[in-house]
């Protein structure tokens, strides 16, 4: 009987657990605007400005947007592989749950009513005028990873113009801001192995290999597959799942 009433007792942690996770998840899914809790963020540079956007209300013109960036950068990198996964992405772009930030430039920032208000000593707002142009986007959601809630970047993608200049390290500290408000454990990614750059570039902002990986998982299934998971995470029992793989 003890151990009965053991057994239903760790049955009911685990489920009472999975329903505060699921919980975490659905709240940080319904958030209109991450973007709107984080003032800091809504500017990189001069001209330079962050939006808000999610997957089932973009426009048809941000849509192609998004399908030519991912084609010029990404097509070399997948190689052979690109035309079934430029697929997959189109359908993983517009669902629901599909969370945007959106980097748009203005060729001279505000509406000359911003401008005069601005001259008269009020604070600039954020209110560009229609000239501005997207030159980049980040793609993420919030799932479950190895029973864990997480920040998951689908894509982080910038105009070949727009690279180089730490805006990418800009969204990425975005996103792991949006991340730690929302209780996730971690923010996670793929990369291709031979988008080198990449790679580069998430390893210098401290991102290791997920022990979720292929390559970590069996080494040789690694060889086999064209890509890394990485991982950031912000409490030990991420870090021993999903950076350690301890259980």
């Amino acid at each position: 009987m003890l151990d009965k009433g053991r057994e239903s007792w760790k049955l009911l942690q685990i489920l009472e657990r999975k329903k505060a996770i699921d919980e975490l998840i659905r709240k940080a899914v319904a958030v209109k605007d991450h973007l709107v809790q984080f003032p800091a963020f809504h500017k990189f540079q001069r001209n330079v400005y962050l939006e808000s956007g999610r997957g089932d209300q973009l426009t048809l013109p941000t849509r192609k947007y998004i399908q030519n960036l991912l084609k010029v950068n990404m097509e070399k990198p997948y190689g052979p592989e690109w035309p079934s996964e430029e697929k997959v992405k189109r359908q993983e772009m517009v669902a629901p749950e599909a969370r945007y930030i959106f980097v748009k430039q203005y060729s001279n920032g505000f509406t000359t009513e911003c401008s005069v208000n601005q001259d008269a000593g009020m604070e600039r707002t954020h209110a560009p005028c229609n000239e501005g142009c997207l030159v980049g986007f980040v793609h993420y959601r919030f799932v479950l990873e190895e029973e864990l809630p997480v920040a998951y970047v689908y894509e982080l993608q910038m105009e070949p113009s727009a690279q180089g200049k730490g805006l990418g390290k800009f969204l990425m500290q975005l996103i792991e801001q949006i991340a730690c408000k929302n209780q996730m454990g971690a923010v996670m990614l793929t990369v291709q192995k031979a988008n080198t750059q990449a790679m580069a570039f998430y390893t210098k902002l401290r991102y290791a290999i997920s022990s979720t990986s292929p390559s970590r998982v069996d080494p040789q299934i690694g060889l086999e597959k064209s890509y890394e998971i990485l991982c950031k995470t912000f409490d030990s029992e991420a870090k021993s799942k999903l950076e350690d793989g301890e259980w």
